[in-house]
């Protein structure tokens, strides 16, 4: 009996693990294998419910905190918001994939929010980490926005206004506050590092290749679903 509240706290996190797994595996197989694309319309759409989940009841105690309360309620923001970027990129449409970028712009404005709202002082700013995304933003904006246009004139505008949104949330979570726990820092930065690894890898994917690689499809799922879970776990901690 001792084990039973333990494996409730686990298991909506047990959850969220089996779905990223299974939509990981079925996303490389979505270019041969039907069964998989329809499997994943009902393996995606529960992601971020199933994060949400977890990470509500891992925080419920923690939220009413004054001091951690925009970090909590920005980071439950992005998670929704998040669902419904989930959701669109479903859809092959044009419209589909920008419904889908908007979602995500959401998503990370309301990351940028709830990571600035625990930031440190300039002298505490992880400057390596800022001139990592500075460099990023030079490189990815204008040669995704580029990329873009080239296929349609206008998807270069919200694809580099993507690429500037996704730099800055990771350029946010290098400046939290030094008070916060170490691994609580150490495990949200990682998170932001693998979301910004796997939007990457997508934009690669759909703008810059000529064909489509499957094994490129699991590595965006599976980035994006270790890094929002790590960003996840981070937040939690961080009280």
């Amino acid at each position: 009996m001792s084990g039973m509240p333990l494996a409730k706290k686990l298991l909506p996190t047990a959850v969220y693990a089996a779905l990223a797994i299974a939509d990981t595996v079925a996303a490389g197989k979505t270019g041969t294998s039907t069964s998989a694309r329809r499997l994943r319309y009902v393996l995606k759409p529960a992601l971020m419910p199933a994060l949400a989940t977890a990470f509500l009841d891992g925080t419920r105690e923690r939220r009413a905190s004054s001091d951690t309360s925009l970090l909590h309620t920005g980071t439950a923001a992005a998670q929704a918001l998040s669902w419904g970027g989930d959701v669109a990129l479903l859809g092959s449409s044009e419209k589909s994939f920008l419904t889908g970028v908007g979602s995500f712009f959401g998503a990370h404005l309301a990351y940028i929010a709830a990571f600035t709202s625990v930031r440190g002082e300039r002298a505490d700013y992880d400057n390596a980490g800022l001139k990592v995304a500075l460099g990023l933003w030079l490189t990815t904006a204008p040669v995704m926005g580029i990329a873009a246009g080239r296929q349609d004139p206008a998807l270069r505008a919200p694809v580099a206004a993507y690429a500037t949104v996704l730099c800055a949330m990771f350029a946010s979570s290098r400046m939290l506050d030094p008070a916060l726990p170490p691994g609580a820092r150490r495990t949200l930065q990682a998170g932001t590092a693998l979301f910004l690894l796997s939007d990457s890898v997508l934009a690669a994917q759909k703008f810059l290749l000529t064909e489509p690689h499957p094994i490129l499809e699991s590595v965006v799922m599976s980035t994006y679903t270790v890094g929002q879970g790590l960003i996840a776990r981070g937040v939690a901690s961080a009280s």
